[in-house]
């Protein structure tokens, strides 16, 4: 039997254009200096081959070395500076949107929660990604 897994939805509006938000969502350089949820986290390498089949790979590591992974997928299907869908390794979807609103760009991401982890302690760990992203975009617009 296939069950439905949860979604789990987070949001920023950000103080940018959409293209900016866009441009620093999928480029590997600005990549590694939002994506982490904890100051004693960080990204040192990603990948990113934007197209739909293209595969991505960011490296997420402790900043101490105690512990690291490969976050990756392939993109199901790409809007260019409207929507991003992809799977990840472990066959899970997440779905992008970013939408302008009142002069701000919104970026919606929904995922599906695993089943490791408490639903909100992943909605709490997507969210402080996204909250780091927001930060980055904003002090470099």
């Amino acid at each position: 039997m296939n069950q439905k897994k949860e979604l789990i939805t987070v949001v920023a509006a950000i103080n940018a254009p959409v293209r900016f938000v866009w441009k620093k969502w999928t480029t590997p350089d600005d990549i590694i200096h939002w994506n982490h949820a904890s100051d004693d986290w960080h990204s040192p390498k990603a990948e990113n081959d934007l197209r739909t089949d293209g595969m991505f790979s960011y490296r997420m590591e402790a900043k101490d070395g105690s512990m690291g992974f490969d976050f990756a997928g392939r993109y199901i299907r790409i809007v260019p500076y409207e929507l991003i869908e992809y799977s990840i390794g472990d066959g899970r979807n997440v779905k992008i949107l970013f939408t302008v609103e009142k002069g701000k760009t919104v970026v919606t991401e929904t995922f599906e929660a695993e089943s490791i982890h408490s639903p909100e302690m992943q909605k709490a760990g997507w969210q402080s990604i996204l909250d780091n992203f927001k930060k980055y975009v904003e002090s470099n617009a």
